[in-house]
């Protein structure tokens, strides 16, 4: 028999005993919340077994521990994404963390929900901004070894952040409503998402069930495709216009088609506010300089929430589960009474 000591059991022993990553086993012992309960028995039985005593000061390179925050959204270069992105950017920095950023395109989005995202050894955690997981997708992210907190997309299997999409339309539905106005058009866009609760389908349904509520109906010629663009929208104005019996007021579902509306009422030589009533959704910086009366989001205070949701994760926190963020109606002029007839 030998006289040498045996060597001390390693994380990685204790891993390859357990059967899970490195990772695995570090949360496990840490009784990380998003480690299940049958896992985290199975690795605290073989650390039993293997006599393993973890290194605090290795504990940060074995749990794989990267002090980095992944972040994956379709698109970056939107305004609505480049908002939502600063927010977490201001807490990830305060918090001393970095944050790594990359594009969710259809093929991106399958690998995450799949765990094999190239995020997967290089980020502690994971938001996703308007990846639309739907709910089983989320209940896939949730089998994930690293927590995960979607934005812009209310959720139950995973935390989520999101707003209250349908109660917003609603709100601008009612604003009109109360300014007299009964002939009410919709600028709006279709989304190829399957699912129904997606941003376009959500807006539309809120809208028309507030104008069904007060006895209006949204006459399907009053319902124009802006494409969620400023162009659509100007294109989508002009078509309203051209009806026989236009409407005296108009919703677009975002400040940025919106805009595209004020263009098409200035080629019209109408003037917003009096000749036809305009509000739209988001709070986009430029709405305040055209005076434009729109349903406010705090897109930026989304992104810092989602951020201090994940940080609370990662120190061991319980869930938040959905959060909703509030929403304001704010007035700047471009809505008012119907014109005389």
């Amino acid at each position: 028999m030998s006289d040498q000591p045996t060597a001390p059991a390693t994380i990685e022993d204790v891993a390859r005993e357990a059967g899970v990553s490195t990772a695995t086993v570090s949360r496990a012992l840490r009784a990380h919340p998003y480690v299940a309960d049958a896992t985290k028995a199975k690795v605290i039985e073989a650390a039993g077994r293997l006599r393993y005593v973890a290194n605090p000061n290795a504990s940060r390179l074995a749990s794989g521990a990267t002090s980095t925050v992944g972040l994956l959204a379709p698109v970056l270069t939107s305004w609505y994404t480049s908002e939502v992105v600063a927010g977490v950017e201001e807490v990830c920095a305060e918090e001393r963390y970095d944050l790594l950023i990359g594009t969710a395109d259809p093929e991106a989005r399958e690998r995450m929900l799949n765990g094999e995202t190239r995020f997967k050894q290089r980020v502690d955690g994971v938001i996703l901004v308007d990846v639309m997981c739907r709910e089983a997708g989320a209940e896939r992210l949730a089998q994930l070894d690293v927590p995960v907190v979607v934005l812009g997309e209310a959720l139950h299997a995973v935390d989520s952040v999101a707003i209250d999409n349908i109660a917003g339309a609603a709100l601008a539905a009612q604003h009109l409503l109360q300014l007299g106005h009964r002939r009410i058009a919709v600028v709006g866009g279709v989304s190829d998402a399957l699912d129904v609760h997606d941003v376009p389908n959500s807006r539309s349904a809120g809208f028309s069930s507030a104008l069904h509520d007060a006895g209006v109906a949204l006459r399907p010629e009053y319902v124009a495709d802006g494409l969620f663009t400023i162009e659509g929208g100007c294109k989508a104005a002009h078509s309203l216009l051209d009806l026989a019996d236009p409407p005296t007021a108009i919703f677009a579902m975002s400040d940025e088609m919106g805009f595209g509306v004020l263009k098409a009422l200035r080629e019209r030589g109408m003037v917003v506010g009096r000749d036809m009533s305009l509000i739209g959704f988001d709070d986009h910086p430029v709405s305040d300089a055209v005076g434009l009366t729109t349903v406010a989001q705090p897109v930026r205070a989304i992104g810092r929430t989602g951020a201090h949701v994940l940080l609370g994760l990662l120190r061991g926190g319980t869930r938040a589960h959905q959060q909703h963020m509030p929403l304001t109606l704010i007035d700047r002029g471009s809505t008012g009474t119907p014109p005389a007839r």
